[in-house]
């Protein structure tokens, strides 16, 4: 009898925290490093000619979220959901609180400008849907965001913030 009253008591458990149970909430990576926005559809009529196109006005702004410790860009990637892949290959080293704005198109990089071109003239976000992944040197996620321009940008302005 008492058995029969536990396994209801579980099955209520069960039943409740599966009706009460919340979304599943996005993984938080451990990384002072984060996505803090994208403009994933550059203003204008997409053209990715590279002189006198606009890939220059899609941008990933990345930041360093730490307080005290400073981050070398060197060796990270961001690539896209279909492999599309940029990996900063010199030093860009990333104060506290600082950001860099990674472009498209071809451009001088500056630390003082906090801007690295891919030296790319093709796009690398899609303007209907994409995910975006921030990987450590050896390849470790170290932020990563799916969007989608229905549900992540309400305004329709083609720039999404993440991380504020």
């Amino acid at each position: 009898m008492r058995m029969r009253h536990a396994l209801a008591a579980v099955a209520a458990a069960v039943s409740i925290a599966g009706v009460t149970a919340g979304p599943a909430q996005a993984a938080e990576y451990t990384s002072v490093l984060k996505v803090k926005g994208v403009q994933y559809d550059a203003p204008g009529t997409d053209s990715n000619r590279c002189s006198g196109g606009n890939t220059k006005n899609e941008y990933l702004t990345i930041k360093n979220y730490s307080r005290t410790a400073k981050v070398n860009l060197k060796g990270y990637a961001v690539k896209d959901a279909a492999g599309n892949k940029y990996t900063f290959t010199a030093n860009h080293t990333l104060e506290p609180g600082d950001y860099v704005k990674l472009r498209g198109g071809k451009g001088t990089n500056s630390d003082a400008g906090n801007v690295v071109y891919r030296q790319n003239c093709n796009f690398i976000w899609n303007n209907d849907k994409d995910t975006i992944y921030l990987l450590k040197p050896g390849g470790a996620k170290a932020d990563v965001h799916s969007y989608t321009k229905r549900a992540n940008d309400p305004d329709g302005n083609g720039y999404i913030n993440y991380h504020g």
